[in-house]
């Protein structure tokens, strides 16, 4: 087989050697004879770079492995290529989780208000890869885990020809931890929903429907603070929610955590990623270290490199993905991007149709969040206040003109080197 070019942007990431591993252990599937690492942080990226070429030598791969700032130069004959960038870096992420709290609002990374700023910084980077990769990798893949990941989906998949798919490590640790308690992962499941808003409708195995009988908690990550889930929400809406769901099951109790809290998931990230470096470090380390765990990435790397081997080696498996609705959840349009379970083949993803879902407390839910996606999408296009102000309003975890605006003002100032072009 041809040996294939591997970009990674983004490659000074703590994440990075997850995702090394993960290559490692599919190489007899996956060809790679060129690894290009890139990130616009020199410092991380020699550090992390290094510890990569120390993994990869020591399973015996003699292929390139590339260091470089220059993004066209990672990307070009790209064959496959993953983004993992943070735009902004941790100290936009704290002022993320930070500024919404002022205004009685969720500080999160990834959704409600904090979510939205990740995604005004993200969306317009993201859309300049892509478009690099237009004009040089027209034809490999895109694998993006760059939060939030739904929205960036959408931005890419509606206003590129760029081949993609946005993945999340929440759904396959759902499926780990029912294959935990079913003692095996020979089952078959129905997940719909979008990135970070996902539920496991069905569990079937033998033919016969397992959900009712299964704890119904999802495995909590470790970047979502834990909360308990009354059995009174279970019955209410009796699927297996992703662990961002406890965000809009309990909204009060999460801020109130996060109000309460010492430090931000951020800062504590922070200071995991200065321990994770100083490791990297050592000259004899070969393998990422236990204390990765940690930082919330369980099981990146099999999402993302096992999704590659199917769509590579056609395989014909199922993951859960963000990708072009197309029927599969009838209650939205076929353009919206959504995270359900597809089939992946050569060279192509196909979105599963699933069960109809009968609770409207989820279709809701969906469609309101969704509503707000596209918004956000509009609003990182074009740099419009009023757009953004509406999609703060129809989300639900804001939802209040007052508090969005004054929290909008807020973060798009402290923003202002990502959001200048709010401004003129």
């Amino acid at each position: 087989m041809a040996a294939l070019k591997a970009a990674v942007i983004g490659a000074g990431s703590s994440y990075t050697p997850e995702l090394i591993e993960g290559f490692i252990d599919r190489r007899g599937g996956l060809p790679f004879g060129a690894f290009y690492l890139m990130d616009i942080d020199a410092q991380k990226l020699g550090i992390v770079g290094d510890l990569a070429k120390r993994m990869l030598a020591a399973k015996g791969f003699d292929g390139e492995v590339v260091l470089t700032q220059d993004c066209d130069e990672a990307l070009a004959g790209a064959d496959y290529v993953f983004a993992q960038i943070r735009v902004g870096q941790m100290q936009a992420r704290i002022k993320d989780e930070k500024i919404p709290l002022k205004y009685g609002l969720l500080g999160q990374e990834t959704t409600g208000a904090g979510g939205f700023m990740n995604a005004l910084r993200t969306v317009p980077v993201m859309l300049d890869i892509a478009r690099r990769m237009e004009k040089l990798a027209p034809n490999a893949w895109l694998v993006n885990f760059s939060n939030p990941s739904g929205i960036v989906a959408q931005a890419i998949l509606d206003h590129t020809n760029v081949k993609m798919i946005g993945l999340c490590n929440a759904p396959i640790n759902m499926l780990a931890e029912i294959g935990k308690q079913l003692g095996g992962m020979d089952f078959d499941y129905d997940y719909t929903g979008l990135n970070h808003l996902g539920w496991i409708t069905s569990v079937r195995k033998d033919g016969k429907e397992l959900l009712s009988e299964i704890d119904g908690s999802p495995g909590i990550l470790q970047n979502i603070p834990q909360i308990s889930y009354d059995p009174k929400i279970m019955k209410a809406v009796p699927y297996m929610p992703n662990s961002y769901l406890s965000y809009y099951y309990r909204r009060e109790q999460q801020i109130e955590k996060c109000l309460k809290a010492e430090k931000t998931r951020g800062e504590v990230c922070v200071e995991l990623e200065a321990s994770l470096m100083e490791q990297y470090k050592d000259p004899n380390l070969s393998k990422k270290p236990e204390e990765l765990s940690k930082r919330g990435g369980a099981m990146y790397s099999t999402a993302a490199v096992s999704a590659v081997d199917a769509i590579h080696n056609g395989k014909g498996e199922y993951h859960i993905v963000n990708t072009k609705n197309n029927g599969a959840i009838p209650f939205l349009d076929d353009s919206d991007v959504v995270e359900v379970k597809c089939l992946l083949g050569k060279d192509k993803v196909t979105p599963v149709p699933i069960k109809p879902v009968e609770n409207d407390y989820v279709k809701g839910l969906i469609q309101a969040v969704k509503a707000y996606e596209r918004l956000a999408v509009k609003a990182a296009m074009a740099g419009c206040r009023e757009t953004a102000l509406a999609a703060l309003m129809i989300h639900p975890l804001v939802g209040d003109f007052d508090k969005a605006n004054a929290a909008l003002d807020e973060m798009l100032e402290a923003n202002r080197p990502y959001t200048d072009y709010f401004f003129g």
